[in-house]
């Protein structure tokens, strides 16, 4: 892994469950906004394709410890894989309790996206631009 991609957010009081801590469903949504993010920043986003679209075929969440409300929550992202169709991206989330920084692994987080044509609802092929953003 090269250097991870980094975003920074802090924990809202609507994603808290009732023992004060971030609810497992949330952790998803942090992921959306940790790809969205990354791939703004690796300029996916803004390419001369038209329309790309991904869907997330795979998710899985190892949880470590509790995020509790108000904490910043460092998010690291990178692109483990780009396949002929699909993407691997692997997240970390790191706690940072109070603002004092430190490097809390808090839940690890890996997607499987596919590029489909929404027309036809099927795979296509990654286009060799976006891979080529993905993979420097």
């Amino acid at each position: 892994m090269s250097t991870p991609f980094r975003y920074t957010f802090r924990v809202r009081y609507a994603e808290i469950d009732g023992q004060s801590v971030v609810f497992n469903s949330r952790y998803l949504e942090y992921a959306d906004v940790l790809i969205t993010e990354y791939w703004r920043a690796t300029g996916v986003q803004q390419t001369n394709l038209g329309e790309l679209e991904f869907h997330v075929v795979r998710a899985e969440v190892d949880y470590r410890a509790p995020i509790r409300y108000d904490e910043l929550v460092e998010g690291r992202v990178w692109t483990e894989k780009v396949g002929r169709t699909s993407i691997v991206t692997c997240m970390e989330l790191h706690g940072q309790a109070n603002g004092q920084g430190g490097d809390d692994l808090r839940a690890g987080i890996r997607l499987v996206n596919v590029h489909v044509d929404l027309d036809q609802g099927t795979p296509q092929p990654i286009p060799e631009e976006v891979r080529a953003r993905l993979e420097a």
